[in-house]
């Protein structure tokens, strides 16, 4: 009779990295034995400024054609497009079930087009344990800049744990009032944990990230002391910070127009969901904003990244169909670029200025807050799981060489912990 080690050896786990290694985005990895494989999140990144005429880049699929017949599934950590923006391109291969969160499933569907549709899916609660083919994975609630993301427990018959965090950060005061599943996380480093898959966005700032609710706080200042129109921009999927925004209007006895599809799009959703609050007349349309006065209109819109084709962008070229920057308008833009995305945005806040904006972008103003962990959290995160082995993940290579001092600091052998790189493979 084999006993489980014996079984390990002879049927081992071997992890593949599509993306997300020395880089920000384009997050997807690949799980595996000789019998199924499940892939952990499918998602593109922006392109670089020189990269005219991409609008998204991917993972190289080629490896997922290669194990198809044995592919049981894509496993979703959380609904950001780096997570979920290339599903539709795993689709083209092969049509899987998604496993995920409900406002994960939900924002999935926005950007997977009708031709795929109907698909299989899990809905997944933070928690509960499920199997993909021959893995059994249990879901950690964790705080992200969007609800509903989770992190992975993933065992399979015969080899040690393995902890895939997701994107993270340890916020004290959730906006939802739904902390990180610390608890669970100490147990889980109690019970063993063979490899540790870290969030490593961060990694090269100190200390904590401060609470999205401190960005409300912030906000709401702003928009006492503002008294011309408010013109606003934040990541479309930031549920928490959308929600601020509503909640500090509706305050204030102020009225907020919503341009931009996938704003549209994704506060329905949520709405639809019960994520999102929206007091009944509270938004108006387009056609209602000429008799709302200057000092009582929001309007929020795409375009944090300076995205070419978003309403701010628009909006800062003169060329959005319906509205335009007048003098005494404040632009509001509460989010940090995306590495790649820096010339994008400034040529927006250079074009804003022009018109006679005023613009208030810089993070100093607090009206940003990370979704990822700093240096203490990740510290706190290694210190609970006590990881025989160590792979950090999601960030560019100064963030993953930075995360692994940061393990060799709390006790983790420098022996067993990898730098790897898009296309490695761990056994």
């Amino acid at each position: 009779m084999t006993n489980s080690k014996d079984y390990c050896k002879e049927n081992p786990v071997k992890i593949t990295f599509l993306g997300g290694l020395g880089e920000i985005g384009k997050n997807m990895t690949v799980f595996e034995d000789r019998d199924s494989a499940f892939i952990l999140d499918a998602g593109f990144k922006f392109p670089e400024a020189e990269m005219y005429g991409v609008e998204q880049v991917i993972p190289d699929m080629g490896y997922i054609e290669t194990i198809k017949d044995k592919l049981k599934g894509i496993v979703l950590t959380h609904a950001h497009l780096d997570h979920i923006g290339a599903i539709k391109f795993v689709f083209e291969k092969i049509k899987l079930p998604l496993f995920g969160t409900k406002l994960t499933l939900g924002l999935a569907s926005t950007v997977i087009p009708g031709r795929y549709k109907p698909y299989e899916e899990h809905e997944i609660k933070p928690g509960e344990r499920f199997n993909v083919g021959t893995f059994q994975l249990e879901a950690v609630y964790v705080n992200h800049s969007i609800p509903d993301g989770v992190g992975f427990i993933i065992k399979r018959k015969g080899c040690g744990t393995i902890f895939h965090t997701g994107d993270f950060k340890i916020d004290a005061t959730p906006i939802d009032g739904r902390a990180i599943d610390l608890q669970r996380i100490g147990m889980l480093g109690r019970e063993g944990v063979l490899l540790l898959l870290s969030d490593s966005t961060n990694a090269t700032r100190d200390g904590l990230t401060g609470s999205e609710r401190i960005v409300g706080e912030n906000l709401e200042r702003l928009f006492r002391k503002i008294k011309g129109r408010i013109i606003i921009t934040t990541f479309s999927t930031n549920i928490h910070r959308i929600q601020q925004i509503f909640d500090i209007s509706w305050k204030l006895k102020k009225k907020v127009h919503v341009d931009g599809k996938s704003f549209v799009n994704i506060i329905s959703v949520a709405k639809k969901l019960g994520y999102l609050n929206i007091p009944d007349g509270l938004t108006v349309d387009i056609n209602e904003l000429p008799l709302i006065p200057d000092e009582n209109l929001v309007i929020l819109t795409t375009g944090s990244q300076g995205e070419p084709l978003s309403g701010l962008t628009r909006l800062s070229s003169s060329t959005h169909q319906r509205l335009r920057i007048l003098p005494g308008d404040t632009v509001i833009i509460s989010a940090h670029p995306i590495p790649g995305n820096e010339e994008f945005v400034n040529r927006t806040v250079n074009n804003l200025f022009s018109l006679g904006a005023d613009v208030i972008y810089r993070e100093e103003e607090g009206i940003h807050v990370s979704g990822h962990a700093s240096g203490d959290e990740l510290k706190i995160m290694l210190q609970l799981t006590k990881p025989k082995f160590f792979v950090p993940v999601h960030g560019e290579t100064r963030h993953l060489f930075a995360h692994k001092k940061i393990a060799l600091d709390v006790g983790v052998e420098d022996k067993n912990v990898f730098i790897l790189e898009n296309g490695d493979s761990l056994i």
